[in-house]
């Protein structure tokens, strides 16, 4: 159920060293089966990353099991929170994860800028990326010698702009009562859940026990990006297509899903609108 962002540079990583990429499988309702991640996991696994929220299916994985599991073998574990940070209150020392990442952008921040957290001991272990300003403390002809963390993963000019507007959405989502929101978006889930439900071509793919704010859906005779047209056109902002988790689609057997995101600012009456495009989008294509 990852993002392509959780698989390509994986993939790249097994080119470039020889690794063997090993993937945890998903049922029917979107759900990691944990069995299997137990099989997988090995003396000879050297990292397990997955992502924390599906950003196709709205699943939340079993993070602090997985991370358990994997810190038992001594295997760090990376999480994808991009798609969690809107919805969870992220403590990564609760949840016990050697490194967690995410992007700007899914937060209501700026584009361009995001978060990569390792722990001090991994990443005192790890060479830069790449070099530049910042990253060094002294540079002779015969040897280079590194910052202290953070700045030696900080190569060049930051992108200030970028982490100012990052840095405000950060404190506005440390501002908002965190409680009050999960319990608004799960009865925005709930309730549109019920609705779609009653739509007998309407499949919703992705029906874990513990999800986010996400449903995506496929007709049996429409297609997702027209199905997005008709409810761009009703005013209705959803996503139409892969959502970069090509291996998703695969896994359910369809080429795209509509999917309708919600947050802690939209309301029922919005759902109401939704509701009624769908019933339009039914209308148009019989």
């Amino acid at each position: 159920m990852e993002h392509h962002s959780n698989i390509v540079p994986w993939q790249m990583v097994c080119e470039q060293v020889g690794a063997r990429l090993r993937v945890i499988p998903i049922n029917h309702d979107g759900e990691i089966v944990m069995e299997e991640y137990a099989r997988l996991l090995n003396d000879r696994t050297k990292l397990v990353a997955v992502t924390h929220i599906s950003n196709a299916l709205g699943t939340v994985a079993p993070v602090k099991e997985i991370i358990a599991a994997a810190r038992a073998r001594g295997v760090p574990v990376l999480l994808d929170g991009a798609q969690a940070v809107p919805h969870l209150q992220i403590d990564v020392q609760d949840l016990g994860c050697d490194f967690y990442a995410f992007s700007g952008h899914k937060m209501f921040g700026p584009t361009g800028i995001g978060v990569l957290y390792g722990r001090c001991e991994l990443l005192e272990k790890m060479p830069p990326y790449q070099g530049g300003g910042d990253m060094i403390s002294l540079v002779t002809f015969e040897k280079t010698h590194y910052n202290v963390l953070p700045y030696k993963f900080e190569a060049g000019t930051p992108h200030i702009a970028g982490v100012i507007g990052l840095g405000a959405a950060v404190d506005y989502l440390k501002g908002l009562d965190w409680e009050q929101i999960a319990a608004h978006e799960h009865q925005l889930l709930s309730y549109a859940t019920e609705a779609l439900r009653e739509f007998p071509a309407l499949e919703i793919i992705g029906t874990a026990k513990d999800k986010a704010g996400v449903l995506s859906f496929v007709f049996d005779h429409v297609h997702a990006h027209d199905v997005g047209t008709i409810l761009d056109q009703e005013g209705v902002a959803v996503r139409a297509g892969h959502h970069c988790a090509m291996p998703v689609m695969q896994r359910f057997g369809v080429p795209a899903t509509t999917r309708a995101s919600f947050a802690f600012y939209n309301t029922v009456e919005e759902i109401d609108v939704l509701v009624k495009a769908i019933q339009r989008v039914l209308k148009v294509f019989g």
